[in-house]
């Protein structure tokens, strides 16, 4: 393989290989800070963070408030508590050597001021942030207020574009590089646009080609490109080094870090990743946020499947094909549907399914008494975790609502995430991958049970494999 020469991010020299952010409490100071202290740079999960009790434990994010309002205050502390933590630990754990990067979501409750909150105590400790989720406009603004670098996780050159137009072309020396992430192929959520289609691939190579030909436009020809999302042995990707077409540069890796020593998941979850097989992870659109996102597909994604499976469409009164009466709900109030789809309904009755629950879309699912309880139950306790929600249907605008009603057919992420970072069941909570998570168990590296240290990884990374 060519070998693999620095390159510039945040002011320094770094091996042109990153750890990628992911989500709650997935990526840590201690595994962050390792990364960069192997030449790379390292970055930490600010979304909802760990913070930590006299006795080194992780304090529970438990919600006192009797708002959604209130809640959502101790959220975004818990969150600046967190971010603030895992900063420090990750600085220690560095030294002197690599760099080290925050990872929020644009569209995560309280973003801009959890930015604010974690950057204000930590100056000189985090040299970059990567943000994706969303069209960041205001990340250049917020990253400029305290002199670090900014890196938008973008999937198409026409987004970039709007970003620079808007507002990142006033911010040009700041920006450190631009995540490309494969909507097809990286974990958790993907920016899949509605122009296309989730089931036809689109080759990295073309998209970052255009990203790099609509960059050189804007005048950002030494800027770095960052590709995320399908990366596994850099041998693979040898063509686009030293590539005019693709220009400078670097790999960021979301899934291999998670079976590393350093990485905090549970050893069942790192245990699970070596059983995966091809088509394990499953792109889905499950998420409160509306975005695509890919995850294992477990008990838990399976169960949200046969949720909107059992979805049958009805009408307050009478109209056309829906005028056959259905009873619902303790009041056993008369909704109107079609004859075949009431037969299909009592099926899903006589089976256990007896709580039909209406969606935003004029549409019934019917789920077990047990389910339907636990759904509302986890609506009710909504703490704002996003900037809007289509699970509680919570907003973090004046209102506090999206306007439409609450979606039964999703779940409350806050919930999910926590409980799978913290030891939870990893067949009972949703258990984000990328989809090459399989090549664990095809990787001969990785045999009898192997766990690299993150400075393993990195050095094996650093031969092409």
């Amino acid at each position: 393989m060519k070998a693999l020469n620095p390159i510039v991010l945040g002011g320094q020299e770094v091996l042109p290989i990153i750890e990628g952010g992911k989500g709650v409490s997935v990526s840590n100071g201690q595994s962050s800070g390792a990364w960069a202290a192997a030449g790379g740079v390292g970055t930490f999960s600010g979304v909802n963070a760990d913070s930590f009790d006299a006795r080194g434990l992780a304090i529970p994010q438990t919600y006192k408030g009797r708002t959604r309002k209130e809640r959502h205050e101790e959220l975004v502390k818990y969150a600046i508590e967190g971010g603030i933590t895992q900063a420090r630990i990750a600085h220690e754990v560095r030294g002197n050597a690599g760099r080290l990067h925050i990872n929020i979501l644009w569209e995560m409750g309280g973003a801009e001021r959890v930015l604010s909150g974690v950057m204000e105590k930590c100056r000189g400790l985090i040299h970059g942030v990567t943000c994706g989720a969303g069209m960041p406009y205001r990340l250049a603004e917020l990253a400029a207020h305290y002199g670090i670098y900014y890196y938008p996780i973008i999937s198409s050159g026409r987004a970039f574009r709007a970003l620079w137009k808007r507002a990142y072309h006033k911010y040009a020396e700041l920006l450190g590089g631009v995540v490309y992430e494969d909507p097809w192929l990286a974990g958790g959520h993907n920016g899949l646009s509605n122009s296309e289609d989730p089931k036809k691939p689109e080759e990295p190579y073309q998209r970052v080609a255009a990203l790099r030909t609509v960059m050189n436009e804007c005048g950002l020809q030494n800027v770095p490109i960052i590709m995320a999302g399908g990366v596994w042995w850099l041998s693979e990707w040898e063509h686009w080094l030293d590539n005019p077409e693709i220009g400078p540069v670097a790999f960021q890796f979301g899934t291999r870090p998670l079976l590393t020593k350093e990485s905090p998941i549970s050893d069942e979850w790192k245990r699970r990743l070596v059983t995966l097989q091809p088509g394990d992870v499953h792109l889905h659109r499950f998420s409160p946020t509306g975005f695509y996102s890919s995850a294992v597909h477990n008990g838990y994604l399976s169960e949200l499947e046969h949720r909107s499976e059992r979805q049958i469409p009805f009408t307050p009164e009478p109209v056309g094909a829906h005028d056959t009466a259905f009873n619902m709900g303790v009041r056993k109030r008369d909704v109107y549907v079609t004859g075949p789809d009431k037969m299909r309904a009592q099926a899903w009755l006589d089976h256990g399914f007896t709580e039909a629950m209406k969606t935003p879309d004029s549409t019934l699912i019917f789920v077990t008494p047990e389910k339907a309880e636990e759904i509302r139950a986890d609506q009710i306790a909504c703490m704002g975790c996003l900037s809007a929600c289509s699970f509680s249907n919570w907003s973090q605008n004046e209102e506090g609502s999206t306007g439409r009603k609450a979606d039964p057919r999703s779940f409350c992420i806050q919930k999910t995430l926590q409980n799978i970072a913290h030891d939870g069941n990893v067949d009972a909570e949703l258990m984000f991958a990328g989809h090459n998570a399989y090549r664990f168990g095809q990787d001969p590296w990785y045999n009898d049970g192997f766990v690299p240290t993150v400075k393993q990884l990195v050095e094996r990374i650093s031969t092409g494999w």
